[in-house]
């Protein structure tokens, strides 16, 4: 599911992905990737991956439970990439587990760099079995960032 936040602005081919997972992501991590994507004159690509119960099809809509705590996670990253200058083409993506969305989202599309936040007793991430996972099977530059946990602040999902 892509969402049309901002058009991807003319002359930034370069496309870095940003892979999340649950309701938060850490203010460091994100900081890091804009840098990067700056730095690069690239699109960030956020996504945020769902996992579908078997009893539902993968077609289905989303979960709306998960939706939920999808939007204003993207919607911060969105506000922090306009003042950072970097543009944005946020994406949810669905599959029966995190890393099957990611090799769907992997499947379909092309990055030139995927960053992905590891877990941290702080702030949701990738595991380092799903970390290695990547490392072995996804195309071109993979960077796993993981913060500082005294330092990290977070940028959560407010509950409504």
């Amino acid at each position: 599911m892509r969402f049309g936040r901002r058009a991807r602005e003319a002359g930034s081919a370069r496309r870095i992905l940003f892979p999340f997972i649950g309701s938060t992501v850490s203010h460091a991590t994100l900081d890091a990737t804009l840098r990067l994507a700056r730095a690069q004159d690239a699109t960030l690509v956020p996504a945020y991956l769902v996992v579908v119960p078997h009893h539902l099809s993968l077609e289905s809509a989303a979960p709306v439970r998960e939706t939920e705590a999808a939007l204003p996670v993207l919607e911060l990253i969105d506000q922090r990439a306009s003042r950072a200058g970097v543009p944005v083409d946020s994406r949810i993506e669905r599959g029966r587990s995190h890393r099957h969305a990611l090799s769907a989202l992997l499947e379909h599309e092309r990055f030139d760099t995927i960053v992905v936040p590891a877990r941290t007793s702080s702030s949701d991430g990738f595991e380092p079995a799903d970390v290695a996972w990547l490392l072995e099977h996804a195309p071109g530059e993979v960077l796993v960032l993981r913060p500082d946990g005294a330092a990290a602040a977070i940028a959560k999902a407010p509950r409504q």
